[in-house]
């Protein structure tokens, strides 16, 4: 860390310069060592370097964090001071995680718990991620919380990348009718159209409405423009609210298939998520809370805080679990076993596990079934398209 100073000598002659220490004490001292007395001692502020402009355009990914996280618990394991594993992941580190890795730096060499220096980049570190590095400064056990993070962090992004991947080919499906769909209305349909009013036949009803479409989207352009752009930022609006959100979740829940694939998704992310902050000695109540504030969920949040205060209040976990509305009744039955045990977060580590299985599966059957639903809706949209174009035509060619 760079500080400027002000001092004098015993002449009273000015000095000033700049100095590199871990804080403004070490600079104090190396004055006083060369015979200065220090009058002032700021931090330098740098200028805006490229590597900084790349950190501060750039974004730290979820894997660029685990990858981190690991090397980090390896150098710790290995008898690596912290201050220099942090330095070494600094200089190997890509631009934008290199600027956040070198502020913990500054913050730990000033005296900052990494917990507390990592609660300074809430976009990097989640909650749960800096929760439980101050659980592991508590204890003594970093290396091994560390590695229990990154391997947590690790399944938790091949996860998702199996229920995203699994959805790629019906995403690309369905933006690909959207292109054919507009390019039909807006360089074919008007073509036609010309041709049509030319020999002044009458239209059918599917043919009129194609060509009602048309005109809007070529003439009045500007009108789509403005309904969807009005479309997508009234629901930005009405998401950012906290009864928006509400409304929103609760409907998501209750859709065939797809809420019973969303509510599981979650259920495997949340019991992974308690697992591991209760295997590092987090209480319960503090670890419910933490998902709760994490889960990015209003109705599971509203009710996960719930079974917290129910929590504090001294009824049982498992009676808690048990009266959830979202929670379904083997989380309170496997819960009750983990309370009777003691092995809480072996439990909820095995559900975890039951659920993240239960909607893989989910995946896969919806990816089946919907691939021939997509080929009826496509056939269905091309025939509907052949039809309205090719009728007028063939009642031109009998008119002549």
């Amino acid at each position: 860390m760079k500080f400027k100073y002000t001092a004098r000598d015993f002449s009273g002659k000015l000095a000033k310069g700049e100095m590199e220490m871990n804080g403004p004490t070490g600079v104090a001292d190396a004055l006083k060592q060369n015979k200065l007395v220090p009058i002032r001692i700021d931090e330098a502020k740098p200028l805006l370097s490229l590597e900084k402009l790349q950190g501060m355009t750039g974004k730290v990914s979820g894997d660029d964090v685990t990858n981190f996280t690991r090397q980090l618990s390896t150098m710790i394991t290995a008898g690596l001071p912290l201050t220099d594993a942090l330095n070494l992941l600094k200089v190997q580190s890509k631009p934008a995680l290199s600027v956040v890795i070198g502020d913990l730096l500054a913050d730990v060499q000033g005296g900052l718990a990494l917990s507390a220096a990592m609660e300074k980049h809430p976009k990097v570190f989640s909650k749960v991620y800096t929760a439980l590095v101050r659980a592991a400064e508590t204890a003594g056990v970093m290396e091994q919380i560390l590695n229990r993070l990154a391997e947590n962090s690790e399944k938790s992004r091949e996860f998702h990348g199996k229920v995203v991947g699994a959805m790629i080919y019906p995403v690309i499906i369905l933006i690909a009718m959207v292109g054919v769909f507009v390019l039909m209305m807006v360089l074919v349909i008007p073509k036609l159209t010309a041709l049509y009013a030319d020999f002044n036949t009458s239209l059918p009803f599917s043919t009129r409405a194609m060509i009602a479409i048309s005109n809007f989207m070529v003439h009045d352009w500007w009108a789509v423009i403005l309904i969807v752009a009005g479309g997508y930022f009234m629901g930005q609006s009405y998401m950012a609210s906290k009864r928006g959100r509400l409304q929103w979740d609760s409907v998501a829940y209750r859709l065939p298939v797809v809420g019973s694939l969303s509510k599981e998704t979650m259920l495997a992310e949340v019991l992974r998520t308690l697992s591991l902050l209760l295997g590092a000695g987090i209480s319960v109540v503090e670890s419910l809370d933490i998902v709760a504030d994490a889960v990015g969920n209003e109705l599971v949040e509203a009710d996960l805080k719930r079974i917290a205060r129910q929590v504090e209040k001294g009824f049982p976990v498992s009676i808690s679990f048990s009266e959830s509305e979202i929670m379904p009744v083997v989380v309170g039955q496997m819960v009750a076993v983990g309370e009777e045990t003691g092995k809480m977060d072996d439990v909820l580590a095995k559900l975890s596990h039951y659920f993240e299985t239960g909607s893989e599966e989910k995946v896969k059957g919806l990816t089946t079934a919907i691939e021939p639903i997509i080929l009826i809706v496509l056939a269905v949209g091309v025939g509907f398209l052949l039809y309205s174009i090719v009728m007028p035509i063939y009642s031109i060619t009998n008119h002549i």
